[in-house]
């Protein structure tokens, strides 16, 4: 550890809820008016702050953005046996709903300019599998991915988009919100989100119907009979009135804390100048992302050795040199959270054996290692790109209650790990 520095005397987390007060009088309020269930005056607001927010028709909350891609699986009507194209680079929820309808995900790489799905390989995806119908894209880490690119090679193939917009939800693509663009899309609550309701999420979409059916869905599929009638499956997926509250509270605060996370991306950018390293890309001209989390890849020739296993990772120390390892650690050693970059579905041990797709055709049958420098492509670029930026990548303290003077330590930190 550097001598010119000292740990923090509390910890800097990666990203953790920021509290406003009116949380508080919201929740107090279904308290008091005992509206503690799944109906009332909080639920009906917050579903009508994110339609105008997002600009769609109908919004339901529910208990989880998971939950919210479970129901749109449902709308999109994937079925036993059904392959699903998939982002990814994302989190397990993305692609775990598909497996609860019993959908067979096949995963698309991603591409460096926004780390999302590869509209390449997207298209090259239809080649393999022309009867595919529906399309998972994520939105990594607050940022749009290509959605003109992924709409049009989806609109040629008649398959239906379902947007995972959990991490992005503020953020736009050419002036419009994520979770607008597919035919059913899905925001989260969770603890760690741009705004919290320590949990919820919601189903976005222009489909009335469709809404109604995930209301009756959510709430066990009760029919308008005077006993409970059940006539098909239902689940216990609505939102709670008190968690509702919370979000109620959090919605008037949402442009405050993108622009708290856009000055932290920044002030990363500037302080790792002359650094061999990149900040999470965006597309400049047409997307304005959220900067729900600052990440940071590094150059190649700038890693050390580093080796991981399926819960543990080594490293050689190298003059000049570091990787995400050595900086995690490091991080950790000052009273920093950090973490790895998602780790891509396609080298999960739950999903090795689903079909992967690379820009030019099967990634299984190019590569199932990583390799330094990775298996290169036509483009004299790594084939499996996810993998490459999970092997070089890192999500860096992003909190927006962090100091400029603690993320100016951490720069620091960050850069005596090249030393």
């Amino acid at each position: 550890m550097n001598e010119r520095l000292s740990p923090f005397e509390e910890k800097v987390w990666l990203s953790s809820p920021t509290m406003h007060g009116e949380e508080a009088t919201y929740m107090s309020e279904a308290y008091e008016t005992n509206w503690m269930s799944t109906v009332g005056k909080n639920i009906n607001e917050v579903e009508r702050l994110a339609c105008e927010k997002v600009g769609c028709k109908c919004a339901v909350g529910l208990s989880s953005g998971t939950a919210s891609l479970h129901m749109a699986m449902k709308l999109a009507g994937v079925k036993r046996g059904d392959k699903v194209f998939c982002s990814d680079m994302t989190f397990g929820a993305t692609v775990n709903p598909v497996v609860y309808e019993g959908g067979i995900p096949v995963f698309i790489d991603t591409e460096y300019d926004t780390w999302n799905m590869d509209p390449v390989a997207l298209e090259k995806a239809f080649e393999l599998y022309p009867d595919v119908k529906v399309v998972v894209v994520a939105h990594l880490y607050g940022v749009p991915g290509k959605i003109d690119a992924l709409k049009e090679i989806c609109e040629k193939h008649g398959a239906v988009i379902i947007e995972d917009a959990a991490e992005s939800l503020g953020a736009t693509y050419k002036g419009i919100q994520t979770g607008s663009f597919g035919e059913y899309n899905a925001v989260s609550f969770n603890g760690n989100k741009i705004i919290t309701g320590s949990s919820g999420g919601m189903l976005l979409t222009d489909d009335v119907e469709a809404a109604n059916k995930v209301r009756k869905w959510s709430t066990q599929s009760r029919e308008d009979a005077p006993w409970y009638q059940h006539e098909e499956i239902g689940y216990n997926y609505r939102m709670s009135n008190v968690i509702a509250g919370v979000i109620r509270g959090q919605f008037p605060y949402l442009e405050e804390h993108i622009a708290q996370k856009k000055a932290i991306y920044e002030r990363y950018k500037e302080g790792f100048k002359n650094l061999p390293v990149t900040l999470n890309p965006y597309d400049e001209k047409n997307s304005e992302p959220n900067f729900w989390l600052s990440c940071m890849m590094i150059n190649n020739d700038a890693m050390c050795r580093q080796v991981r296993g399926e819960s543990e990772s080594i490293y050689v120390k190298e003059s000049g040199k570091t990787c995400p390892t050595e900086i995690l650690e490091t991080l950790a050693k000052y009273n920093a959270e950090g973490r790895p970059i998602w780790k891509p579905m396609h080298m999960q041990p739950i999903y090795r054996m689903n079909s992967f797709v690379t820009r030019e055709g099967d990634g299984r049958a190019k590569t199932n290692a990583y390799i330094p420098g990775g298996a290169i492509g036509e483009d004299g670029k790594p084939l499996d790109v996810g993998m490459d930026i999970f092997h070089r990548g890192l999500c860096l303290p992003s909190d927006n209650k962090m100091t400029e003077e603690q993320q100016n330590k951490i720069i620091e930190i960050v850069r005596n790990c090249f030393e």
